[in-house]
């Protein structure tokens, strides 16, 4: 297989950890977002429950958590990401209600049904897929609770061939606005507001911290194809992203459960 053609899927997971948890964010985002995201949900209190699906090492939980009350539960299959993710609550003092669990968003989610305010999962509900995530997180959300999800989402009808094969081999689950807003409504929640994440959160968020972390992996390994292959791989997939960025690019939709 060229590296041309490969996933992030196609790389062994241990390494995938290893090079993400140098990063504060493991996928484009930045905190003004996270808070813009926050502003439209309401009715947060000091007895809410907020779980964080998909959290990584905690970089939008921690911001989450500076400014909403109630406990928070990250839940993130890698248990590198949850070690990093509960030393971050402690050394931020937040550990008495903020707390990382290791645990899989495709399986049965390990809360009681109907029992979580406010479900966040930023650049991560690819994993299950939107849809499906959305219908199936549901349950576990109370009457009227929020889900606010950032998510790969076309901006025109059309675009290039280049970026439509990438995604159709990445993640075929990615659509336009209007349709996630539609799988949305059809899932439960009434849609109270989608918006696009501004550049800065792939260019200064996300890719340039990871140039750094790409070039003290080549050092750590050198010669080792694995490793040249994932770095190419994100390499590539900043470059299309500076080519293509005016047709894709992740959306915030949140939604409240009727």
């Amino acid at each position: 297989m060229s590296n041309e053609n490969k996933t992030i899927y196609d790389f062994d997971f241990s390494l995938i950890c290893e090079y993400f948890s140098q990063v504060k964010r493991q996928g484009p985002g930045s905190p003004e977002v996270t808070l813009k995201a926050l502003s439209f949900i309401d009715n947060l209190t000091a007895d809410s429950c907020i779980a964080d699906l998909g959290c990584g090492t905690g970089g939008q939980t921690m911001v989450l958590a500076e400014h909403v009350a109630g406990e928070i539960t990250g839940l993130d299959l890698f248990p590198d990401f949850i070690r990093i993710f509960n030393r971050n609550a402690e050394q931020l003092g937040l550990q008495d209600r903020v707390k990382g669990c290791v645990g899989s968003m495709t399986e049965t989610l390990p809360f009681e049904k109907e029992s979580l305010d406010l479900i966040w999962s930023e650049g991560a509900i690819y994993n299950i897929g939107f849809e499906q995530g959305l219908n199936e997180w549901k349950q576990y959300l109370k009457k009227g609770g929020y889900i606010a999800v950032s998510e790969a989402s076309w901006f025109t009808d059309k675009r290039p061939e280049e970026i439509h094969r990438f995604w159709m081999e990445n993640y075929p689950g990615i659509d336009t606005i209007p349709n996630k807003v539609a799988q949305m409504q059809r899932a439960g929640y009434v849609p109270v507001s989608t918006f696009i994440i501004p550049e800065n959160c792939w260019t200064e968020h996300f890719f340039k911290p990871c140039h750094k972390a790409q070039d003290d992996f080549l050092k750590k390994y050198p010669g080792k194809p694995m490793v040249e292959d994932l770095v190419m791989n994100q390499r590539r997939e900043e470059g299309l992203y500076d080519t293509y960025k005016a047709f894709y690019g992740y959306v915030f939709y949140i939604g409240k459960k009727i």
